[in-house]
């Protein structure tokens, strides 16, 4: 009987002390635990997926992947810390050798008033500021996290180029974790993966206090390129070496004749994208040549252009095998347009004026056209498709120019405000007159075509401007049979399992502006260029058993610069179509046929 006494009061007081307890949380101290439960607050992180590799054709690295130690800031630490961290940048930047205001932009959060460089992700990230740093700086950070709280160092995946400054162009770069350019751009959602995400809680002062829920990334797809890692090589090595100017400017183009793929874009000048993996400040941003000349360089294709012309003739009803007169000069109007060097070179027909690169007859040609009022040089060059962009799996390209009557008569108005402002922002002097004398020329006609717009046409000269991509694009038709493609630089995309999520395929734009037999014709004309032409001095000696290589030389006038250099070839077999242009190289027998000439040697090679 005493015990059950006993135990009842035991219970009644365990009863009591537990009410009192939840007195005590309820309402004496219930203010303070839901001031902490409101300052409690859950926050995302993503977490970046591993970007996938870009390979070549054969499956050699072009973009890949790299583990480095890196030291990363953790934004809100040091933002908690007496002056917003500035003593803790400060020793940072001392032991990591580097300016402190370089590591403080790199900590800053992006927004429409921070310029770059700066972080774009989330504040709960953490930001890498330094990569490849040597072991015993790491162990120093390590070592002593009093001195470096919010400061932290660990291996992470990084892009690595193996070809250095090879096809930077094409591949493109990384701006945090999507692409800004080139391929990494045009295939970023299937390189991107898809990121993972932390929830964290976070305090009131905005501190992880820990993680609620985790879901982990899924790597990136990869994607496998048309280019041939090797053939890149070759076309770098032979564009530098032409390029010779400092500053100067070039491209080289390798196509799959029959296919529109892409095997090789090279650009000068160029760069090496690494510098982006361990970011780049605003002045070396503005200081990176980023202008891909293969897409987004414009130039007047000169006598490459000729090709057009006699597709053109022959669409308007001029025998290609009739006899034609090549004189010195050919009177356009009030103006005397004249051949290379005033040479007469007698009689030829449409085979020897592609192999010999007569002008007036082309002048001819294109005077006769103008009087009947017959466009059907304006018609062939459309349908070459020139004048509109390739539509290539790579941003950014440029589109070239046709002139023709719509246009000169669009650009009349723009031409009378010329005459009278002239081109003060024109250094030259020379050149600025010049201008300005064609736009008074042009106001005075009231945007009239001229024949002397058509006969600059007719040779590729004037307001004419192509890509390398585009002219190889339609070289490459002249070659396959008269089928356009738009190139294309991705052959296929693998999951990260090794199969393929898609093949991709250049598709089919059109059909050159001729018939079979003409262009059968002009492809007989091209093959004795590198033989008996323009071009037989840069050729001689070449294997032409191994590689029929057939091409047309190009020299543009540029007024108050020296000449563009062009050579555009194909064969047979290969089944290539190899394309170079050096601005202001001079001659195109003299700089961009040996480039070429180089290339073709490497690939058979």
């Amino acid at each position: 009987m005493v015990r059950l006494r006993v135990l009842r009061v035991l219970i009644a007081a365990l009863m009591v002390t537990l009410l009192g307890r939840l007195w005590l949380l309820q309402v004496v101290e219930g203010g303070t635990y839901t001031k902490a439960a409101a300052d409690t607050r859950t926050r995302t992180v993503p977490v970046p997926a591993t970007r996938g590799q870009i390979l070549d054709v054969h499956l050699r690295p072009l973009v890949a992947n790299r583990s480095r130690p890196v030291v990363t800031v953790d934004h809100v630490t040091l933002g908690l810390q007496p002056g917003g961290g500035r003593a803790v940048l400060t020793r940072l930047a001392g032991l990591l050798r580097v300016p402190y205001g370089e590591l403080e932009a790199k900590t800053r959060l992006c927004g429409p008033e921070v310029a770059q460089p700066c972080w774009p992700g989330s504040p709960y990230s953490p930001i890498p500021v330094a990569e490849q740093v040597e072991v015993a700086r790491a162990l120093r950070i390590a070592e002593h996290p009093r001195d470096f709280p919010g400061v932290s160092v660990e291996l992470r995946p990084v892009r690595w180029y193996p070809l250095g400054s090879g096809a930077a162009h094409t591949l493109g770069y990384l701006q945090g974790e999507h692409g800004q350019a080139g391929l990494e751009s045009a295939y970023d959602r299937e390189l991107a993966g898809r990121p993972g995400s932390r929830n964290v809680a976070v305090d009131n002062t905005g501190k992880v206090v820990r993680t609620v829920e985790e879901r982990a990334p899924a790597p990136g797809d990869t994607l496998v390129t048309s280019i041939d890692a090797r053939v890149q090589g070759i076309a770098e090595r032979a564009l530098a070496g032409a390029v010779s100017r400092p500053g100067g400017k070039g491209a080289a183009v390798v196509l799959e004749s029959a296919t529109g793929r892409v095997v090789a874009l090279a650009s000068q000048p160029t760069y090496d994208p690494g510098v982006w993996t361990d970011g780049v400040s605003a002045a070396e941003y503005r200081g990176l040549p980023l202008h891909s000349s293969a897409l987004q360089g414009q130039w007047a294709p000169g006598s490459t252009w000729k090709v057009v012309s006699v597709a053109g003739a022959a669409a308007a009803g001029y025998r290609l095998e009739a006899a034609y007169d090549c004189p010195s000069s050919y009177t356009v109007g009030n103006r005397a347009f004249r051949n290379f060097a005033s040479a007469d070179l007698g009689e030829l027909t449409m085979h020897g004026a592609l192999v010999k690169s007569c002008d007036t007859i082309f002048y001819r040609l294109a005077d006769e056209l103008w009087r009947k009022g017959d466009q059907a040089l304006e018609r062939a060059a459309k349908g070459f498709a020139f004048g509109t962009a390739t539509g290539v799996d790579l941003p950014g390209e440029g589109a070239g120019l046709v002139p023709d009557r719509r246009w000169k008569a669009a650009t009349g108005a723009a031409s009378c405000k010329r005459a009278e402002s002239g081109y003060p922002e024109e250094k030259d002097s020379a050149r600025a007159a010049y201008l300005t004398r064609l736009a008074k020329d042009n106001c005075s006609s009231g945007g009239a075509w001229q024949a002397g717009d058509a006969a600059n046409l007719s040779i590729g000269q004037g307001d004419v401007l192509v890509t390398p991509l585009q002219l190889a694009r339609a070289y490459a038709a002249v070659a396959n049979g008269g089928t356009l493609f738009s190139p294309r630089v991705g052959l296929r995309v693998l999951r990260p399992d090794g199969e393929v999520a898609r093949t991709i395929t250049p598709p089919v734009t059109g059909r050159l502006p001729a018939s079979a037999p003409t262009l059968a014709f002009i492809r007989a004309a091209l093959a004795d260029v590198p033989r008996t032409g323009t071009a037989s001095g840069a050729f001689e000696g070449f294997p032409f058993d191994r590689a029929a290589v057939a091409g047309k030389t190009g020299t543009a006038e540029a007024y108050g610069r020296q000449d563009t250099s062009w050579f555009a070839s194909f064969a047979p077999d290969p089944g290539y179509t190899v394309v170079v242009v050096v601005s202001e190289g001079g001659r195109g027998a003299e700089v961009a046929a040996p480039a070429a000439r180089e290339i073709w040697e490497g690939i058979l090679s």
